[in-house]
C-alpha cells in the first residue's frame, strides 16, 4: 500500500520554500537536487514557486545503486562498501549533482523512509549539500520509524533549511 507524503504540503514546507527560491534568486544562484529516498519531492517544490522556479537548475531521482552511479558518478565500490544510506554517499551524490549540473549549490538525500530489510534504520536520511568550488557539508538525521509520508516530511524540512543556511 502506498503512503505519499500528501498532495498539499503543510504550511511551513511552503513557506521554507519560497525563502529558499527568493534567497537564490536575490543571490542569482542555481540550485540542483540528487533524492532517493524522498524520490523528486524537493525537485518538485523548487518548480512550484511562480517567479522564483528559475533559480531550480536540475534534479536527478537516483532510488538504485545503477542510478546513483549512472547519473552522479557514485562509484560503485563507494556503494558496496558504504552503502546507499551513508554520510559518504550522500556527499558522493552533492558533489555528482554539482558537477553534472550548471548549479551552484546541489542538496542529495539517501534515506530509509521506511522499514527495509533487517539491519535497516527506519528514519535514517543523510543530506548532504556541495558547493561550486567549494566544501560540502552532510547531516545525519535519525527520524524514527514514523511513516513513509513522515520520512519524506521531515527529510524535506531538513533539505530546505541547509539550503536557507548556505544562502544566508
Amino acid at each position: 500500500m502506498t503512503e505519499p507524503a500528501s498532495l498539499v504540503m503543510p504550511g511551513d514546507i511552503d513557506q521554507q520554500v519560497v525563502a529558499v527560491l527568493r534567497a537564490a534568486c536575490d543571490k542569482d544562484l542555481k540550485l540542483a537536487t540528487a533524492e532517493s529516498c524522498t524520490g523528486g519531492l524537493l525537485a518538485s517544490l523548487l518548480t512550484d514557486v511562480e517567479g522564483c522556479a528559475h533559480a531550480f537548475d536540475r534534479g536527478f531521482v537516483t532510488y538504485t545503486d545503477r542510478a546513483k552511479h549512472q547519473q552522479l558518478g557514485v562509484p560503485t565500490g563507494l556503494l558496496a562498501s558504504a552503502g546507499a544510506v551513508s554520510w559518504d554517499v550522500a556527499e558522493a551524490m552533492a558533489r555528482g549533482a554539482i558537477a553534472r549540473s550548471d548549479a551552484d549549490l546541489a542538496l542529495a538525500i539517501t534515506g530509509f523512509a521506511g522499514r527495509g530489510a533487517p539491519g535497516e534504520e527506519p528514519g535514517l536520511v543523510y543530506l548532504a549539500l556541495a558547493r561550486i568550488n567549494g566544501p560540502a557539508e552532510v547531516e545525519k538525521k535519525q527520524f524514527g520509524d514514523i511513516g513513509r509520508g513522515a520520512v519524506r516530511l521531515a527529510a524535506l524540512r531538513a533539505a530546505l533549511h541547509m539550503f536557507w543556511r548556505a544562502l544566508r
